[in-house]
């Protein structure tokens, strides 16, 4: 057996800088947040070549003081803690003492900071982890780091780095998660000589999310404003119809840190379930705040994991708050010619982010907000005013600043745009009597006139989602009645089925099933809810066991009842059915009692609109 013995300290170091360092973002990540710490206001970002070769991270605040920032680079320096204790009550963002030294075990680096107070500032240099040079210079108030050629001394490493591009989008992707985070504090990215990213630092978080995310996810925010026990959650959700194909729209802050959590995760994705088509996901730009008694964010060197003392609580606040935020807004989409073309254009813009984001100096920007107001005031309903002007605004600030100011570029957004959050709501009984039923369509759809809005009912998706809904309610008050089949279903189960029916058979008998051994692997269905008895069919029941043996989580019978009234909805009337104005009226009347009328269960809308603005436009009554 090989001899054991203590590494040395250079070894050390580098296998600590492998658990904090993986990539240029991740330098990038640990110097931004310990400028924030260091209460800066406004902080610049630099890279080139994806950093790889070159990061510099610039800051206005407090500064290191020369005879520590030797110590600075220790491992296990800071001036975040001092005892274990500080670990429960930790409110920094860094504060483990493992960055600065790991970001120099791995490159080049050079530090040039002053202090308030101070005349001169200092220049200290650090390579490999081995200090070079500290001499005294002028410099501004703050900090500068200059982190060059990453994982030059560990070669290994570094072929594991992506391309230049990919190692430039994660950082992007980073600083821009950051901005987020701290509305507060002017971040600016610069990418190859190229501004990506620049805010202002002015506590707007529409602005941000403009500037980052676009008009269209701009346009389609809901607020979320909410306190639960110890636990406050606030920000913007999307509405379902800016739905994406992945998680990646899904942001949430921890006390002010970006990170990733399962539990927040789920909770989003169960809140949005109702509204939204399988394998869509939402955007969320939520922020909580959470006691740091609550929290241990001590489990993980990056610092993007955490671990909660009370997971479910958390998991219940940030559900009932998204619930909450949808509930209250009526969600039906807005169908407008030209739509999906303008959104494949966005993201491809989105994907480029090649505009420069340079600010507009004061001046500029007062005398083009009174501009905008002047031309647009005759044009623009009252309420979207500030909204539009601010959306504008944030527009011109991505050109460079010219010499004189340009005449404002007319916004073709339609009027409906600004006056959503001011209509009267369709699903509303106060507005029933004013609905005008215009006809079946296809013999599928419902045509009702309403104010200045044609809105257009899927009759089958809200008759599933009606039933749907009456089946849920049924089942947790247990109102479900039985009926007898005879002959009865006989079914044969594999020993996994057979062990989870046996396990929720009195679950089974609360629904209205009645089934028996039957002899060997086969069970009798005798008896099924009343509401099913037209479906009663092998191929249904046995799907309904088959999904439970997938899916089925020991002690969670909601996943029976919503498999049971998932099946309910294979009564809903069908497409291309021929329905009377009454029942029509019927339906819509149905509709208005539901707590969530606009998406089928699958997720599917169940009523559109398209407004009178946009076919006059399409009629040319309107250029």
């Amino acid at each position: 057996m090989p001899n054991i013995q203590v590494l040395d300290q250079n070894t050390i170091n580098k296998i600590a800088a492998g658990e904090v360092i993986e990539r240029p973002a991740s330098v990038v990540k640990e110097l931004l947040e310990n400028a924030i710490d260091a209460k800066a206001t406004a902080v610049t970002v630099e890279i080139r070549d994806g950093g790889i070769s070159f990061i510099r991270v610039t800051d206005n605040g407090c500064g290191i003081s020369p005879d520590e920032i030797s110590l600075a680079f220790l491992r296990h320096s800071t001036s975040k803690i001092r005892t274990a204790e500080d670990l429960l009550l930790v409110s920094s963002l860094g504060f483990r003492g493992e960055a600065l030294s790991s970001i120099a075990a791995v490159s080049q680096v050079e530090v040039i900071t002053r202090i308030s107070g101070n005349l001169t500032g200092t220049r200290y240099q650090i390579e490999g982890g081995v200090q070079k040079n500290q001499e005294e210079i002028g410099a501004p108030e703050g900090t500068t780091f200059l982190v060059r050629n990453l994982f030059y001394n560990t070669p290994v490493r570094k072929k594991f780095l992506k391309t230049a591009m990919t190692e430039g989008a994660h950082v992007s992707d980073l600083v821009e998660k950051i901005a987020l985070s701290h509305p507060e504090i002017s971040i600016r990215f610069i990418q190859n000589n190229q501004n990506k990213l620049y805010t202002s630092g002015n506590h707007n978080l529409k602005d941000i999310i403009y500037t980052v995310y676009g008009r269209e996810i701009a346009a389609n925010l809901l607020t979320v404003q909410a306190e639960r026990e110890a636990i406050a959650v606030k920000g913007f959700i999307g509405k379902p119809v800016i739905a994406r194909s992945n998680r990646n729209f899904e942001n949430y802050f921890i006390n002010g840190r970006y990170i990733k959590s399962n539990i927040i995760g789920k909770a989003i994705e169960e809140a949005y379930r109702p509204f939204m088509m399988q394998h869509k996901y939402p955007f969320t730009m939520l922020y909580l705040e959470i006691e740091p008694e609550l929290l241990d964010v001590n489990i993980h060197p990056t610092k993007m994991e955490l671990r909660f003392q009370d997971g479910e609580s958390v998991f219940r606040a940030v559900r009932e708050s998204v619930t909450e935020a949808l509930m209250h807004k009526e969600l039906i989409p807005q169908v407008e010619p030209g739509t999906e073309k303008r959104r494949q254009e966005d993201c491809g813009t989105l994907k480029q982010k090649e505009k420069k984001r340079l600010p507009l100096p004061e001046p500029f920007e007062k005398q083009r907000m009174a501009q905008w107001k002047e031309e647009h005031a005759a044009t623009r309903p009252r309420e979207g005013v500030a909204e539009e002007a601010a959306g504008y605004l944030v527009r011109e600030s991505s050109k460079t600043v010219p010499s004189t100011v340009p005449q404002a570029v007319p916004d073709t957004t339609s009027p409906h745009k600004q006056m959503n959050l001011f209509e009267e709501r369709l699903l509303e009984p106060s507005s029933r009597s004013r609905h005008k039923l215009i006809g079946q369509l296809f013999d599928t759809y419902w045509l009702v006139e309403f104010n200045d809005q044609l809105y257009i009912i899927d009759q089958h998706a809200a008759h599933e989602k009606i039933l749907y809904e009456k089946t849920m309610a049924d089942l947790e008050v247990r109102r479900q009645t039985s009926q007898m089949v005879d002959p009865p279903i006989v079914l044969t189960l594999g020993g996994r089925e057979a062990a989870l029916l046996e396990k929720y058979r009195q679950i089974f008998r609360d629904l209205g099933f009645e089934i028996e051994p039957f002899g060997g692997r086969e069970y009798a269905v005798r008896a099924v809810p009343d509401n099913l008895f037209s479906l009663a069919q092998r191929e249904l029941l046995t799907e309904l066991m088959d999904g439970l043996s997938e899916d089925m989580v020991p002690g969670n019978s909601s996943m029976i009842y919503e498999k049971v009234a998932s099946m309910s909805c294979k009564a809903a009337v069908k497409g291309n059915h021929s329905m009377s104005f009454a029942e029509a009226d019927q339906l819509i009347d149905q509709l208005l009692k539901l707590e969530n009328p606009y998406a089928c269960p699958h997720g599917r809308p169940t009523i559109i609109s398209m407004s009178k603005y946009e076919l006059e436009k399409k009629f040319k009554r309107i250029v």
